[in-house]
Protein backbone atom coordinates (compact mmCIF):
# COMPACT_ATOMS: atom_id res chain seq x y z
CA UNK A 1 0.00 0.00 0.00
CA UNK A 2 1.32 3.42 -0.90
CA UNK A 3 2.35 5.78 1.86
CA UNK A 4 -0.20 8.46 0.93
CA UNK A 5 -3.00 5.89 0.99
CA UNK A 6 -1.92 4.74 4.46
CA UNK A 7 -1.92 8.36 5.61
CA UNK A 8 -5.38 8.97 4.16
CA UNK A 9 -6.78 5.89 5.92
CA UNK A 10 -5.28 6.89 9.25
CA UNK A 11 -6.49 10.45 8.83
CA UNK A 12 -10.00 9.28 7.90
CA UNK A 13 -10.14 7.09 11.01
CA UNK A 14 -9.02 9.96 13.24
CA UNK A 15 -11.37 12.40 11.52
CA UNK A 16 -14.20 9.94 12.22
CA UNK A 17 -13.37 10.25 15.95
CA UNK A 18 -14.40 13.89 15.62
CA UNK A 19 -18.00 12.86 14.99
CA UNK A 20 -18.30 12.28 18.75
CA UNK A 21 -19.39 15.73 19.98
CA UNK A 22 -17.03 15.64 22.97
CA UNK A 23 -14.01 14.65 20.91
CA UNK A 24 -14.87 17.03 18.10
CA UNK A 25 -15.50 19.88 20.53
CA UNK A 26 -12.20 19.33 22.33
CA UNK A 27 -10.33 19.11 19.01
CA UNK A 28 -11.94 22.34 17.78
CA UNK A 29 -11.07 24.11 21.05
CA UNK A 30 -7.45 22.98 20.84
CA UNK A 31 -7.24 23.99 17.19
CA UNK A 32 -8.69 27.40 17.94
CA UNK A 33 -6.42 28.04 20.92
CA UNK A 34 -3.36 26.96 18.96
CA UNK A 35 -3.99 29.23 15.98
CA UNK A 36 -0.77 31.14 15.26
CA UNK A 37 0.70 29.63 18.44
CA UNK A 38 -1.63 31.79 20.56
CA UNK A 39 -1.93 29.41 23.53
CA UNK A 40 1.82 28.93 23.81
CA UNK A 41 2.71 32.57 23.22
CA UNK A 42 0.16 33.66 25.83
CA UNK A 43 1.59 31.12 28.30
CA UNK A 44 5.10 32.44 27.70
CA UNK A 45 4.07 36.06 28.14
CA UNK A 46 2.11 35.15 31.28
CA UNK A 47 5.21 33.41 32.63
CA UNK A 48 7.33 36.48 31.88
CA UNK A 49 4.88 38.74 33.70
CA UNK A 50 4.43 36.52 36.75
CA UNK A 51 7.93 35.01 37.17
CA UNK A 52 10.17 38.07 37.51
CA UNK A 53 13.20 35.98 38.43
CA UNK A 54 13.05 34.19 35.05
CA UNK A 55 11.46 36.93 32.93
CA UNK A 56 14.21 36.99 30.31
CA UNK A 57 14.17 33.20 30.04
CA UNK A 58 10.40 33.16 29.57
CA UNK A 59 10.73 35.79 26.84
CA UNK A 60 13.41 33.79 25.07
CA UNK A 61 11.29 30.63 25.31
CA UNK A 62 8.40 32.58 23.81
CA UNK A 63 10.68 33.83 21.03
CA UNK A 64 11.70 30.24 20.23
CA UNK A 65 8.04 29.22 19.99
CA UNK A 66 7.35 32.15 17.68
CA UNK A 67 10.40 31.28 15.60
CA UNK A 68 9.28 27.67 15.18
CA UNK A 69 5.86 28.89 14.07
CA UNK A 70 7.30 31.40 11.58
CA UNK A 71 9.73 28.85 10.10
CA UNK A 72 6.87 26.38 9.59
CA UNK A 73 4.85 29.07 7.83
CA UNK A 74 7.81 29.77 5.53
CA UNK A 75 8.20 26.08 4.70
CA UNK A 76 4.47 25.87 3.89
CA UNK A 77 4.90 28.61 1.31
CA UNK A 78 7.68 26.64 -0.36
CA UNK A 79 6.21 23.11 -0.19
CA UNK A 80 2.58 24.15 -0.90
CA UNK A 81 1.05 20.76 -0.06
CA UNK A 82 -2.73 21.09 -0.26
CA UNK A 83 -4.84 20.29 2.78
CA UNK A 84 -6.50 16.87 2.75
CA UNK A 85 -9.97 16.29 1.35
CA UNK A 86 -11.65 13.33 2.96
CA UNK A 87 -14.67 11.19 2.27
CA UNK A 88 -15.04 11.02 6.07
CA UNK A 89 -16.48 14.53 6.04
CA UNK A 90 -15.46 18.15 5.81
CA UNK A 91 -12.92 19.63 8.22
CA UNK A 92 -14.31 20.56 11.62
CA UNK A 93 -12.49 23.92 11.57
CA UNK A 94 -11.59 26.62 9.12
CA UNK A 95 -7.92 27.20 8.48
CA UNK A 96 -5.91 30.38 8.07
CA UNK A 97 -4.25 29.00 4.93
CA UNK A 98 -4.70 26.29 2.36
CA UNK A 99 -1.35 24.56 2.72
CA UNK A 100 -0.72 21.78 5.20
CA UNK A 101 2.98 20.83 5.32
CA UNK A 102 4.25 21.18 8.00
CA UNK A 103 1.63 21.73 10.69
CA UNK A 104 2.33 25.07 12.35
CA UNK A 105 0.15 24.07 15.31
CA UNK A 106 2.45 21.07 15.83
CA UNK A 107 5.57 23.22 15.41
CA UNK A 108 4.57 25.71 18.09
CA UNK A 109 3.24 22.98 20.41
CA UNK A 110 6.45 20.93 20.25
CA UNK A 111 8.56 24.05 20.66
CA UNK A 112 6.53 24.93 23.77
CA UNK A 113 6.94 21.42 25.18
CA UNK A 114 10.72 21.64 24.83
CA UNK A 115 11.14 25.30 25.86
CA UNK A 116 8.80 25.23 28.84
CA UNK A 117 10.24 21.87 29.87
CA UNK A 118 13.70 23.43 30.03
CA UNK A 119 12.33 26.38 31.97
CA UNK A 120 10.35 24.67 34.72
CA UNK A 121 10.16 21.09 36.06
CA UNK A 122 6.36 21.33 35.94
CA UNK A 123 6.69 22.20 32.26
CA UNK A 124 8.24 18.79 31.60
CA UNK A 125 5.17 17.15 33.10
CA UNK A 126 2.29 19.37 32.02
CA UNK A 127 3.10 20.76 28.60
CA UNK A 128 4.00 17.62 26.58
CA UNK A 129 0.57 15.95 27.01
CA UNK A 130 -1.18 19.19 26.05
CA UNK A 131 1.18 19.63 23.09
CA UNK A 132 0.48 16.04 21.98
CA UNK A 133 -3.27 16.67 22.23
CA UNK A 134 -2.82 19.83 20.14
CA UNK A 135 -0.99 17.79 17.50
CA UNK A 136 -3.67 15.08 17.47
CA UNK A 137 -6.42 17.69 17.22
CA UNK A 138 -5.16 18.66 13.77
CA UNK A 139 -5.84 15.12 12.59
CA UNK A 140 -9.20 14.80 14.32
CA UNK A 141 -10.44 18.05 12.74
CA UNK A 142 -9.20 16.74 9.38
CA UNK A 143 -6.88 19.54 8.25
CA UNK A 144 -3.48 17.79 8.23
CA UNK A 145 -1.96 14.52 7.14
CA UNK A 146 -0.02 12.60 9.82
CA UNK A 147 3.29 13.48 8.13
CA UNK A 148 2.37 17.18 8.32
CA UNK A 149 1.98 16.87 12.08
CA UNK A 150 5.11 14.74 12.51
CA UNK A 151 7.21 17.18 10.48
CA UNK A 152 5.80 20.16 12.37
CA UNK A 153 6.50 18.55 15.74
CA UNK A 154 10.05 17.66 14.67
CA UNK A 155 10.65 21.21 13.43
CA UNK A 156 9.35 22.76 16.66
CA UNK A 157 11.27 20.38 18.90
CA UNK A 158 14.52 20.91 17.01
CA UNK A 159 14.07 24.69 16.95
CA UNK A 160 13.52 24.90 20.71
CA UNK A 161 16.20 22.31 21.38
CA UNK A 162 18.78 24.29 19.41
CA UNK A 163 17.78 27.45 21.28
CA UNK A 164 17.71 25.88 24.76
CA UNK A 165 21.25 26.94 25.69
CA UNK A 166 20.52 30.51 24.53
CA UNK A 167 17.28 30.46 26.52
CA UNK A 168 18.96 29.23 29.72
CA UNK A 169 21.72 31.85 29.31
CA UNK A 170 19.18 34.60 29.94
CA UNK A 171 18.48 33.21 33.42
CA UNK A 172 22.17 32.95 34.33
CA UNK A 173 22.84 36.58 33.29
CA UNK A 174 19.80 37.90 35.15
CA UNK A 175 20.98 36.55 38.53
Amino acid sequence: MRSIETERRLLSALRHCGTDPRVGGAARALSFSGEHGALWLAAGITGAVTDRERRATWLRATALIGTAHLVSMGIKRVVRRPRPRLDAGPPLVRTAGRHSFPSSHASSAAAAAVAFGVLRPAGRLLVPPLAAAMCMSRLVVGVHYPTDVAAGALLGGVTAGLGAKWMRGAHVRSL
